[in-house]
């Protein structure tokens, strides 16, 4: 690949320049770190704007890519590009970034500890989500995949509740875990790439034409296939960061213990990576072996939609109902990706986005309360409707979006699954159908118990609506909820042909393995 743009190098290590400049202010400046950090955001969010205005949505290949050497001999290089899988993703992270430092901002008069560290640690981990997006290296698609980590880590473990230090081991064993094991299948196809040459290479490009054995005789045979096996050191990373149900119970904890901020990047961006690694990687390089597993991964993921709905509903903690609503939500998402169906493999692709705004918006909603009123005690709300009526209507859009109403984004992402799934597993869609109306329920009893009924507290009349920060954050979400629901095409449009190379690539696969 040869160098056609630095714009992608420009959104990937902004934020990490800007981080370093707030490192190095002096302490007198320190309140102002933040602002430095919005205008940072602003910044990536008008470089993903341009890189969005130049992008050709006629074309499926990887477009402003970037080259540098970087470990040439063992085929390593720092290669990034863009195309239509990687852009709304990108799309997303930059414009979150500026909503929720605004959605998050201290009250007057009230700084963090260590604030420059902290907002350090937000720049990191923005660097870490595009790199992740953008990286068409497999090897620096996995350096960027672990810088994520780090920052997640801090924030969590200095800045989170009374419970943080047990939440943020657990948070590190698992994600680590599977880490290792990614990297060993790396190393594996690195050593397997090796060509005329003697040279190995990591592009991602490459890697995709590369055939492994993969044998279905029997079970066993299946197993033990090195297609199968490099398929499940990947997807095993993958569907811990998404979490698929079993091994979501990090999740939980992590929400409920990170600041809001760390929430709502958690929601919004970093479990996507999961998926995303499911769909440039797990399954494309693997496909034979994904197909085999496809039920298995459809089961689980209707698993997760309803084990997760009803877990939200069992809820008390406000912050704990949303974050296993992100376990029932990201079930649509594996279901969708493992039908091999064109439609409901876009209708994923959209999901990882609306998911990212609905649950965003949701965590800066409980944000909001918490930092009024020091509780997230579902029980210890109630009648704020009429006190707090903007935050009211912003946490109706974000429900409505959450429950998929028909015209809200939700509805965009859902549907397409639901219909595109049905075509090949229709008792699991049936059932997977639940868990929108389990959805709708324990959404909507979180906005009765906060909103409407009698006041549980005499302080809450004292209690005061959004302010100008908050409410553009709200705002920008608001835009996009409703933006998407009427017009998807103006925003997932140049998607359009690298999802139909995309799934006509893995039928073509798919076909061949069926014809054996």
């Amino acid at each position: 690949m040869e160098t056609t743009s630095t714009l992608l190098s420009w959104i990937i290590f902004s934020p990490l320049l800007f981080g370093i400049i707030i490192l190095l202010m002096p302490s007198s400046l320190e309140k102002y770190s933040r602002t430095v950090a919005l205008v940072q955001t602003i910044f990536n969010s008008l470089l993903a704007v341009i890189m969005y205005m130049n992008f050709d949505g006629l074309s499926a290949n990887y477009q402003m890519v970037h080259f540098i050497p970087w470990l040439p001999d063992w085929g390593i290089n720092y290669v990034i590009g863009i195309d239509g899988i990687s852009l709304p993703l990108v799309m997303l992270t930059a414009f979150v970034g500026p909503v929720a430092i605004l959605g998050t901002w201290p009250a007057e008069g009230v700084t963090l500890k260590k604030e420059k560290f902290f907002v350090f640690l937000l720049t990191c981990l923005q660097t870490g989500m595009y790199g992740t997006f953008l990286a068409a290296d497999l090897f620096l698609f996995y350096f960027f995949w672990e810088v994520v980590l780090i920052p997640m880590f801090f924030l969590i473990g200095i800045w989170g509740g009374k419970e943080r230090i047990y939440a943020t081991v657990k948070f590190f064993l698992y994600t680590m875990v599977g880490s290792l094991l990614m990297l060993v299948a790396i190393f594996f196809l690195l050593k397997t790439s090796v060509g005329p040459n003697g040279i190995p290479t990591a592009l991602m490009t490459d890697l995709a034409l590369l055939r492994f054995d993969f044998n279905d005789t029997t079970l066993w045979s299946a197993l033990t296939s090195p297609q199968t096996l490099l398929f499940l050191a990947f997807s095993l990373a993958f569907v811990i960061k998404v979490p698929m149900v079993p091994f979501h119970t990090w999740l939980p904890d992590a929400h409920v213990q990170a600041p809001t901020i760390g929430s709502v990047f958690l929601a919004a961006v970093l479990l996507k990576l999961g998926t995303y690694g499911l769909m440039r990687i797990a399954i494309p390089f693997f496909p034979q072996a994904a197909y085999y597993f496809s039920t298995m991964f459809i089961i689980f993921g209707v698993i997760g939609i309803i084990y997760g709905a009803f877990c939200a509903l069992a809820q008390t903690d406000f912050k704990k109902l949303v974050a296993y609503s992100s376990v029932s939500h990201m079930g649509y998402i594996m279901v969708g990706l493992f039908s091999f169906q064109k439609i409901a493999i876009a209708g994923s692709l959209y999901q990882m986005i609306n998911h990212g705004i609905s649950a965003g918006g949701l965590f800066l909603v409980v944000g909001f309360l918490y930092e009024r009123l020091h509780t997230r005690n579902l029980e210890e709300f109630g009648g704020l409707a009429k006190v707090v009526p903007v935050m009211a209507i912003a946490f109706m859009i974000m429900t409505l979006s959450s429950v998929a109403l028909p015209g809200s984004n939700g509805f965009v992402g859902e549907f397409p699954i639901l219909l595109g799934a049905f075509q090949v597993q229709p008792i699991y869609v049936l059932l997977a159908g639940t868990g929108v109306i389990l959805g709708a329920v324990y959404a909507l009893k979180a906005y009765q118990l906060v909103m409407l009924g009698p006041k549980t507290r005499k302080d809450l009349d004292h209690l005061h609506d959004l302010n100008v920060r908050e409410v553009i954050a709200m705002c920008i979400l608001t835009l996009f909820v409703f933006g998407i629901g009427f017009f998807p095409r103006s925003f997932f449009g140049k998607s359009d042909a690298t999802l139909n190379t995309y799934s006509n690539s893995l039928i073509d696969k798919v076909g061949l393995y069926e014809s054996r």
